[in-house]
C-alpha cells in the first residue's frame, strides 16, 4: 500500500501511510484506538476506498473496489466482530456466496465431509453441521479463518484476533497462523498485545494519529520501545494494591443454575460471595457458563434454580430496570450486540439505561440539551474519540465503542458491577485507564465480578479468582495462584 490517504469529513483517518508485506511474513500493525489500523485494512479489503494512494499485489497495481475484488486477489479478512450468519451452520457459512452450478440442490452430506477434511487439513477440528450461534467465540473465529482459506486467501488480515481468546485458544490460533506462514503465505496481524506481537510477528508497522511512525523488526525492538512509538510517551502499568478484606457482603449467589436455549444445563449449582471493595475474577475457557452467569446476575436470562442476593435483598426475579435502580451495572461481552445500538448516536447510547430519568426526559420527551451535556462530560472524562456527541456510534473504532459502554456503566458509580472483557480490543493506554477506574470503584467499596478471557487481566486485578469449567465452579483461589494451576483447572 503506497501513500494511502482517507478522510471522513474533515478528519484524517489515514494520512500518507505506506505498508509493505512480504511473502512468508507475519506483519504486525500496531497503534492506539483510532490510529487508523482498521481503516487501512478496510481499504485493502475493499470495504472502504482511499482518497489517494495505490495498492500493489505481487508487483501489479490493482484497483480493489469490493471484498469480492480482494478475495479474487487472494486477500482475506477476519474482522474483530465476526461476519458470520448465526442461524447458518459452519458449512453453510463457508459456502455462502458461492455458485455451485453442478446441481440444483445442495448435497449437505458430501459438503460436510468435504469441509471436515478441509478443516483437519488446516489443523482445525470443527463440526461442519453445528449452527454458528451455538459455538464458543474461539471456535467461531476458527470458522472465520477457514472461510477465508476456503476462498483461497494467500494474505490474511486479522483484526484483534485474540481479543476474546483464552491462552489455550490463542496457542491453537498461533499454530494455525505459523503453519499458514510456513506455506509462503502472508499475515497482517492487528493487535494491542505486545507480548503476542513479539512472540509471533516478524516485523511491525506502528501507526499514531493516522500516520506511520516506524517499521521495525521484532528481533531488534522491545515492548517498551513499541509502546513509546505508539503513544509517544512512557506508560506506567496499573497495579492492584493489597487491602484489608471487608466482611460486608455485596452479592451472594446461592446454588445458581441456568439452562440454555435447548433446555440443557449451562450453569450448575454455582455459589459464591463478593464483599465490599473486592474484585472476584472469573477464569475459564469461553463457553463454560460465564455468559449465563453474567446474564443471570443482571436479569438478562431466567434463573432455573437458586438465588441472587444483593445487599441482603433477593433480586433473583427482578427486572433489568429494577436491578439498575439498585445500582447494578453491566459491561457485556459483546458490545455491538448487547452493549450498544449501532444506529444510535454516541449521546443516545450513553443514556440507554437512563433515558426515563428526569435529567434526560420530561413527560416522555427527550431533553436533548441535558443528554448532550451529559455526553460531552463523559466523552472528555473517558477519552472517547468521536467527531462529536451526535455522531453515530457505528462510526467509532471498536476500542472507542468499548469506551462508550464502559463510560455509561461506570459513570453511575455502581455498587455492584459485572464486567465481561472490559478491555476487549482496547490499546495499552486505554486499558490502563479502564483498569484504574475499576480499581477506583473497588476502593470506593463496590463489589465487582470480572469475567475475562484474558488471564493476565484477571490475575492483575482480582483479589480472588473463581475458575469455571463445564458450567460449574471448580474452585475459588487466591490471585497469587500460578497460571499453570489455574490453566489446568480451566480445562477440567
Amino acid at each position: 500500500m503506497r501513500g494511502i490517504r482517507k478522510y471522513f469529513g474533515a478528519t484524517a483517518a489515514v494520512e500518507n501511510v505506506s505498508l509493505e508485506v512480504r511473502s512468508g511474513e507475519i506483519h504486525a500493525l500496531l497503534g492506539e484506538n483510532g490510529a487508523g489500523k482498521t481503516t487501512l485494512m478496510n481499504i485493502l479489503y475493499g470495504l472502504d476506498h482511499a482518497d489517494a494512494g495505490g495498492i500493489v499485489v505481487d508487483g501489479t497495481a490493482v484497483d480493489i473496489q469490493s471484498p469480492k475484488d480482494a478475495i479474487g486477489l487472494g486477500i482475506g479478512m477476519i474482522h474483530q466482530h465476526f461476519m458470520l450468519t448465526p442461524a447458518f451452520t459452519v458449512a453453510e457459512n463457508l459456502i455462502l456466496g458461492e455458485q455451485r452450478a453442478d446441481r440444483w440442490w445442495l448435497d449437505r452430506r458430501a459438503l460436510s465431509e468435504e469441509i471436515r477434511a478441509f478443516a483437519q487439513q488446516h489443523g482445525s477440528d470443527v463440526n461442519p453441521d453445528a449452527p454458528v450461534r451455538h459455538l464458543p467465540v474461539g471456535t467461531q473465529q476458527r470458522v472465520e479463518i477457514l472461510k477465508a482459506l476456503w476462498r483461497g486467501a494467500r494474505t490474511l488480515i486479522l483484526d484483534e484476533p485474540t481479543a476474546v481468546l483464552t491462552p489455550q485458544e490463542t496457542e491453537k490460533l498461533f499454530a494455525i497462523l505459523r503453519r499458514f506462514r510456513e506455506d509462503g503465505n502472508s499475515i497482517i496481524f492487528i493487535s494491542h498485545k505486545l507480548g503476542e506481537i513479539m512472540a509471533l510477528c516478524d516485523r511491525v508497522t506502528v501507526l499514531r494519529h493516522g500516520k506511520a511512525v516506524g517499521v521495525l523488526d521484532t528481533e531488534g525492538t522491545s515492548p517498551d520501545d513499541l509502546t513509546r512509538r505508539m503513544v509517544g510517551q512512557e506508560i506506567e502499568r496499573v497495579r492492584r494494591q493489597e487491602k484489608p478484606s471487608s466482611n460486608k457482603v455485596v452479592v451472594a449467589v446461592q446454588h445458581l443454575s441456568v439452562q440454555d436455549e435447548q433446555g440443557m444445563d449451562a450453569l450448575v449449582d454455582v455459589s459464591f460471595k463478593i464483599h465490599a471493595g473486592e474484585i472476584l475474577g472469573v477464569a475459564g475457557v469461553d463457553g463454560n457458563g460465564q455468559r449465563e452467569l453474567a446474564d443471570a446476575l443482571t436479569g438478562l436470562c431466567r434463573v432455573h434454580k437458586g438465588f441472587v442476593v444483593l445487599h441482603g435483598i433477593d433480586i433473583t426475579n427482578q427486572s433489568v430496570r429494577e436491578r439498575y435502580a439498585q445500582n447494578v451495572s453491566y459491561i457485556p461481552q459483546d458490545r455491538q450486540t448487547t452493549g450498544l445500538i449501532l444506529g444510535f448516536s454516541v449521546e443516545e447510547n450513553l443514556i440507554l439505561n437512563q433515558a426515563y430519568l428526569t435529567e434526560y426526559s420530561q413527560y416522555g420527551v427527550l431533553d436533548t440539551t441535558g443528554i448532550r451535556s451529559h455526553a460531552r462530560q463523559l466523552i472528555e472524562q473517558f477519552d472517547i474519540r468521536a467527531q462529536n456527541s451526535g455522531a453515530s456510534v457505528s462510526t467509532l473504532s471498536g476500542g472507542n465503542q468499548q469506551k462508550v459502554v464502559f463510560a455509561r456503566e461506570l459513570a453511575r458509580d455502581p455498587d455492584f458491577l459485572v464486567a465481561f472483557n472490559p478491555a476487549r480490543g482496547i490499546d495499552i493506554q486505554a486499558t490502563n485507564a479502564i483498569h484504574r477506574r475499576l480499581l477506583e470503584r473497588r476502593k470506593a467499596g463496590a463489589g465487582i465480578l470480572l469475567l475475562s478471557t484474558e488471564l493476565d487481566e484477571v490475575l492483575a486485578l482480582s483479589d480472588r479468582v473463581a475458575v469455571m469449567f463445564n458450567g460449574r465452579l471448580v474452585d475459588i483461589v487466591p490471585s497469587g495462584t500460578s497460571r499453570q494451576v489455574i490453566g489446568k483447572m480451566m480445562v477440567g
